[in-house]
């Protein structure tokens, strides 16, 4: 497929979606077609959907968001029990994006933490979600609760970032640009040669600054303590997916290592759960983008 110019079609726009909080998003494609909603994870931006929305922009109406505390998206200073980082209120911000662009009910899909935002926002919210692809992640409960050496290593940044700040802060701050690079390089990924250069200037407008550096700590502090307790209360009140969920995950990634996806999000669902390994790390949609892009295209039109 003939490369094009970067996000060629779309619009950009800055929408208020909650007290004091902005998302930066590009919107595009068909108008008339079922709309999706693209959520990309950490370390990253919705740079990380560019050649997959280019790809997917003749069959649906597509809203690709920078997630609180990224991009160019508001940056808090988180509150003292990191409320305001919950996937709950992440949830909250992209379902008041979708509703202001007149989407009551659409398609979902989430890498890495905009798998986890995705799936509180159908918890929360399951009369807008009509499906739900997640892509190289498990529930976050899952993981910690299985968490062991293997885990904590592989994964260390989700105990090295939730340390009381400003310790992880001070540290990233000293060469944010080479912990950005190293980053990006993990978790099966092994290079740089996978992102566009006009994608990772992005990840670095907006994670190498102080306001960047600390949302991203916000985002996991909240992972290891309010989202913990929004999720132990989902299950006590047996509230599951409902929709139809698809989970890809790379077959070199950690995901692929140490848990069993299609398992574990059955355990989490009440729904029909689908979904496949692909031939990378876990960077999937920009690895992979045209793999990606007709996985996501056949689950989420069939």
């Amino acid at each position: 497929m003939a490369e094009s110019t970067w996000f060629e079609g779309f619009e950009t726009r800055q929408v208020p979606v909650a007290d004091g909080i902005e998302l930066f998003a590009r919107t595009g494609g068909r108008h008339d077609a079922p709309p999706l909603l693209l959520l990309h994870g950490y370390p990253e931006t919705h740079a990380l959907w560019q050649r997959i929305a280019r790809r997917l922009a003749d069959r649906f109406c597509l809203v690709v968001p920078d997630l609180r505390g990224y991009g160019a998206s508001s940056k808090p200073a988180g509150a003292p029990d990191h409320a305001n980082y919950s996937k709950r209120a992440m949830a909250t911000d992209v379902l008041a994006l979708m509703r202001g662009l007149g989407h009551e009910r659409f398609f979902v899909a989430g890498h890495d933490r905009g798998g986890r935002v995705a799936h509180r926002l159908a918890l929360d919210h399951p009369d807008a979600v009509l499906k739900l692809s997640v892509i190289d992640i498990v529930p976050t409960l899952t993981m910690y609760e299985r968490t062991d050496m293997a885990f904590a290593s592989a994964y260390y940044h989700w105990f090295y970032l939730i340390q009381p700040q400003p310790l992880p802060e001070k540290q990233i701050g000293a060469d944010p640009g080479w912990y950005l690079r190293w980053t990006l390089s993990g978790w099966g990924s092994k290079s740089l040669d996978y992102i566009e250069p006009q994608a990772l200037a992005d990840y670095e407008r907006g994670f190498c600054n102080t306001a960047g550096i600390h949302a991203a700590c916000e985002d996991y502090r909240a992972a290891a303590s309010i989202d913990l307790e929004h999720d132990r209360a989902s299950r006590a009140a047996q509230q599951r997916v409902q929709c139809p969920l698809q989970v890809l995950w790379g077959e070199r990634g950690v995901v692929a290592r140490l848990f069993d996806p299609l398992a574990d999000w059955r355990a989490a669902c009440d729904g029909p759960v689908s979904g496949r390994a692909l031939a990378a790390g876990h960077f999937i949609p920009e690895e992979l983008p045209e793999q990606t892009a007709q996985q996501l295209a056949d689950f989420f039109l069939s």
